[in-house]
C-alpha cells in the first residue's frame, strides 16, 4: 500500500546517502522531522504556512486555471446544430459514430439482448454481458394489463434510486401499460461497497478505458432488447429515468433505435454537473442537451425542468421536424 514506516524511511534515506553522497553510515535521524499528533493537535517541524507558494488564499491569482483546467486542457466540443430535417439525419449519425468511438468503445457494434437467468414471476434476473447479472422488477399498477400490454415502461435505476414507483411517473401511465424497472449494475442486490476515496470499482473501470455508467447504458439496452424479444416486438418500449438515470436512459435510446420514446424527470443539464453520469470523452463530442435532442424524432418528455436550459434540445427537435414530439416543463405530461 502507501505505508511509510520507520524501516522504509531508514532504507530510503540510506539508499540515497550511499548512491548520491557515498555515505554508508546507519541512518539515526529518520524520525526527527515527522508531523506528530492528530487534528488540531498536530505539530509540524516546519510551519505549513511557510511551505505555501502563496502565503494566504487572497494571494492566489484571480486568473488561476487550476480549478477549471479540465475544461481547457482538452477542448470542449463546439457543436454546430443542424438547421433542417435534411441536415439532421447526417448530423445525428456523425455524432453517434463519434460517441460510439470515444465514449462507448467497449460496446459491440450491436448490443445483444440480455439472457434470462433464474428469477420469479415478479423479478427477472438478466445477464446483460458475460459476468454481469442485473434484476428487473415487474410492478403492479392500477393501469396494468398483464395479458397483452400495449406499452412497456422500463424505469432505469441507478445507485441512488429507491424501489418505489416515482410519483411523477404515475401520471404518465395509461390503461394497458406495464411497468418494469432496470436495476443497472451497482444498484439493488449488485450494489458494491464504496469509500471516498478511493472507489475501487469506478476507478478500475476508468483505468481500463470504460466507466460504470457506460456499462449501465449497456444494461438498459440489453434489457430493452430482452423485452423486445420476449414480446416479439408487439409492444412499444419506453425508457424512464430521473436525475442521473435520465441521462443513462437518453444514451440507451441513442444506441437502440427501437426504443419508442423516453420520459425523464429533472435531468442534469451538463456532464460538468457532479451528479451527471460519467462517460469518457463525452464532452469532446456533445453535452446532455445535444444527447436529448438526438432522440428526435421519437417522443421525449422532460418534466421538472427549466425549458430555457434545454433550448438546444428544442432547436434540434425543431430542425428534425419533430417539435411537437418534445414536451419540456415543470409538470410535462
Amino acid at each position: 500500500g502507501h505505508a511509510y514506516r520507520e524501516d522504509i524511511r531508514k532504507a530510503t534515506f540510506r539508499f540515497l546517502n550511499i548512491h548520491l553522497k557515498q555515505d554508508a553510515k546507519p541512518i539515526l535521524d529518520s524520525e526527527v522531522d515527522l508531523v506528530m499528533g492528530e487534528g488540531n493537535d498536530r505539530k509540524h517541524p516546519i510551519p505549513p504556512e511557510q511551505l505555501r507558494v502563496f502565503p494566504n488564499d487572497a494571494d492566489i491569482p484571480r486568473d488561476e486555471r487550476n480549478t477549471t483546467i479540465d475544461q481547457t486542457f482538452v477542448p470542449l466540443a463546439t457543436v454546430a446544430l443542424p438547421a433542417s430535417a435534411k441536415e439532421y439525419g447526417p448530423w445525428k449519425q456523425s455524432m453517434l459514430t463519434e460517441l460510439q468511438r470515444v465514449s462507448f468503445g467497449w460496446s459491440p457494434k450491436r448490443i445483444r439482448a440480455a439472457t434470462a437467468k433464474l428469477g420469479t414471476s415478479q423479478v427477472e434476473h438478466l445477464e446483460t454481458e458475460p459476468g454481469i447479472t442485473i434484476a428487473s422488477r415487474r410492478y403492479s399498477t392500477a393501469t396494468r394489463n398483464t395479458a397483452k400490454p400495449k406499452r412497456l415502461f422500463l424505469l432505469v435505476r441507478t445507485k441512488d434510486s429507491t424501489t418505489d414507483i416515482p410519483s411523477w411517473l404515475k401520471s404518465h401511465l395509461q390503461k394497458g401499460d406495464q411497468l418494469y424497472d432496470c436495476q443497472t449494475r451497482g444498484t439493488g442486490n449488485t450494489r458494491w461497497t464504496q469509500k471516498n476515496p478511493p472507489n475501487y470499482v469506478e476507478r478500475s473501470h476508468v483505468l481500463l478505458g470504460d466507466t460504470v455508467d457506460a456499462g449501465r447504458v449497456r444494461d438498459v439496452v440489453a434489457t430493452a432488447r430482452y423485452f423486445q424479444a420476449k414480446f416479439k416486438d408487439r409492444v412499444s418500449i419506453h425508457l424512464v429515468g430521473e436525475g442521473a438515470a435520465a441521462v443513462i436512459a437518453a444514451y440507451a435510446a441513442l444506441l437502440d433505435d427501437k426504443i419508442s420514446g423516453v420520459i425523464v424527470h429533472q435531468p442534469p443539464y451538463s456532464h460538468m454537473d457532479a451528479n451527471a453520469p460519467q462517460l469518457l470523452n463525452v464532452l469532446r463530442v456533445c453535452d446532455i442537451p445535444h444527447a436529448l435532442g438526438m432522440i428526435a424524432p421519437r417522443p421525449l418528455t422532460i418534466s421538472g425542468a427549466t425549458p430555457a436550459k434545454l433550448d438546444i434540445t428544442g432547436k434540434i427537435y425543431k430542425a428534425a421536424g419533430a417539435a411537437e414530439q418534445l414536451k419540456i416543463g415543470p409538470h410535462s405530461k
